[in-house]
């Protein structure tokens, strides 16, 4: 059974002041430590922590992810910290978990909820665009929604249909949403952060297959760095970034397949080929500045995306490049996409993703004067 949802004061009472003080020590001697090897999900599992830490309205709920810490084990330990007021287990029905968020952040609350998998949102789908996307807009601003719903989305973990799609394209063509999706261990915590910040209604998809992958991050910066950017109004939305410079073509890429862009371009340096690599970090609102500018300077593009090529957002992007690049391009821009057919069974994907030797093909079709 659920348990019996407080207010945020109320909340505020639930943590004792030893758990308050175990969470402040933790924070302290991560920012003591300095940079040291994190994967993607403990920046994510930190930034969770730390945002409920922060706000006592900030709530964590889904299936699975109280005791057991949730499939990824992205909230683990959030429930024994604070409490199962804080984060809790929902029956396994995507709709009433979305719906119950809505209502949630209506009154005061901030919601952080967790579609356990990709394709297991779309039974919430029609909660969504319906209501999530359009509340703010139908009160005439009177109502806002601060509300996140995290998606592990993606392939390359040998996993089933159901559990390895790209569904972005459905959240970006719904105005009223904001898309994030992280494709470093810093922007991990950094964007996640910043989503259960804003006011408006973030579709946060994170790249199920990197959450595993470590950098050198330190925390503590990390903390500083957000704190700094609240006061000053200095965010990562709307912003992309320029992976690896590059000066004879751009590979667009955003979550999962920035890295597999990062590996294609360090191919083709061996081959003499100078590739820049931008990732766009947040779909909507797209940062149509700087990837144009890497455009315009390369003269030559190509899109890089799991998901399904056909009306998406790989589509979306290579529409906006021409028609702000048009006079600047030296070769139509192409895309590397999934295929246009259902997710393929685990021993078929590495066919199916966007890899390496696709990608320099690619680049290879870009009309090169010999």
């Amino acid at each position: 059974m659920s348990p019996t949802i407080t207010t945020s004061s109320e909340a505020n009472g639930n943590v004792s002041a030893a758990t308050a003080r175990a969470a402040a020590s933790a924070a302290a001697s991560a920012e003591a430590a300095g940079p040291q090897p994190v994967t993607m999900a403990k920046a994510l599992n930190t930034a969770l922590a730390d945002a409920m830490h922060a706000d006592s309205s900030v709530l964590v709920f889904g299936e699975d992810v109280g005791m057991l810490g949730g499939v990824f084990r992205i909230t683990d330990g959030l429930t024994a910290t604070f409490g199962e007021q804080r984060c809790f287990d929902t029956p396994l029905a995507e709709s009433g978990i979305v719906g119950m968020a809505v209502g949630m952040a209506i009154n005061g609350m901030r919601p952080v909820i967790e579609m356990q998998f990709d394709a297991f949102a779309y039974p919430a789908f029609e909660q969504i665009v319906s209501h999530v996307a359009k509340m703010h807009n139908r009160t005439k601003g009177a109502v806002k929604l601060p509300l996140v719903i995290r998606i592990p989305y993606g392939g390359g973990i040998g996993g089933v249909e159901h559990h390895c799609d790209s569904s972005e394209s459905y959240y970006a063509h719904t105005a009223g949403l904001k898309v994030y999706t992280p494709a470093t261990v810093a922007d991990g915590y950094r964007m996640l952060r910043e989503a259960i910040d804003s006011d408006d209604p973030v579709i946060f998809m994170e790249p199920k297959k990197m959450y595993w992958t470590k950098d050198q991050v330190d925390l503590g910066e990390l903390r500083r760095q957000h704190a700094e950017g609240t006061t000053t109004g200095h965010t990562s939305e709307g912003r992309a970034a320029v992976a690896r410079p590059g000066t004879d073509a751009t590979l667009i890429a955003y979550g999962p397949s920035v890295p597999t862009a990062l590996a294609a371009a360090e191919a083709a340096a061996l081959e003499g080929r100078s590739l820049e690599v931008i990732d766009v970090r947040t779909i909507v609102p797209f940062d149509d500045a700087t990837v144009c500018e890497s455009v315009r300077k390369t003269g030559r593009a190509v899109v890089i995306a799991e998901a399904h090529g056909f009306a998406s957002v790989s589509s979306e992007i290579v529409a906006r490049v021409q028609e702000r690049c048009f006079h600047y391009l030296a070769a139509p821009i192409r895309r590397v996409t999934g295929f246009d057919v259902p997710y393929p069974a685990p021993k078929l994907e590495k066919y199916y993703l966007p890899g390496v030797d696709r990608i320099l093909d690619a680049v290879d079709d870009l009309q090169w004067e010999n």
